[in-house]
């Protein structure tokens, strides 16, 4: 996949975040591309949820840039994202438990003033049909799996962009790893574009364009994934 005549997507470029004076992020930078599919990889600690939680402004860096379409991202409000048709799949999934499913999926949607909530229901109901019968369901009383599952399909509601998985395949029996695979894999070929962080390699074998490695908070090595 070429893209060196497309300005990217998402442009990030020597930032450096610290969390309580520990130094999260060293100078990171990576570009993300409309309809690419990269994955994050990393050791616990290494700076990927850091990474993440910089994308969606939950953290500020002192130091470097974030750029969205040419706009600076790290001025814009937190809000802002599910506008900007950016998905976010926390790795502690972040679901409302006394919510039911389906309100857990629309939270974003309603921050949104482009989005039609029936129709996004619609497209994660066709993506991920297993929801639809639990959509009364209360969140509490989900598996850990299903709230996985959930929380995928809340960032898919809003991310017409860009999707920012973390940690999708962390703590998940063997059979819904693969479902989440399939689920990623059938979002290849749109323009939709995907950053899966993982600790291990293996996880998102195949799915990817690019794997890049993060090191306590750095750029470690990048490799081409099977396309």
């Amino acid at each position: 996949m070429k893209h060196s005549a497309n300005k990217p997507l998402l442009r990030i470029d020597q930032i450096h975040v610290v969390i309580a004076a520990v130094n999260a992020l060293r100078g990171f930078s990576l570009d993300i591309y409309e309809g690419q599919m990269l994955s994050l990889t990393g050791r616990n600690g290494a700076g990927k949820t850091s990474l993440m939680r910089t994308i969606m402004g939950h953290l500020k860096p002192v130091q470097g840039l974030i750029e969205w379409n040419g706009t600076s991202l790290i001025q814009m409000p937190l809000h802002k994202r599910a506008a900007e048709g950016i998905g976010y799949m926390p790795e502690d999934r972040g679901l409302v438990p006394e919510l039911s499913v389906e309100e857990n999926i629309l939270l974003p949607i309603w921050v949104s003033r482009t989005l039609v909530a029936d129709e996004r229901l619609e497209l994660v109901y066709r993506v991920l049909p297993e929801l639809k019968g639990m959509r009364d369901r209360k969140a509490l009383l989900l598996s850990g799996g299903q709230q996985k599952l959930v929380a995928m399909a809340r960032a898919l509601a809003v991310g017409t962009k860009l999707l920012l998985l973390d940690e999708p395949f962390e703590g998940i029996a063997p059979a819904l790893a693969q479902r989440l695979s399939e689920v990623i894999a059938g979002l290849r070929g749109s323009r939709l574009s995907v950053l899966i962080t993982q600790s291990e390699s293996n996880h998102a074998e195949g799915l990817t364009d690019l794997d890049v490695v993060i090191e306590r908070g750095a750029n470690q090595s990048q490799a081409k994934g099977k396309v």
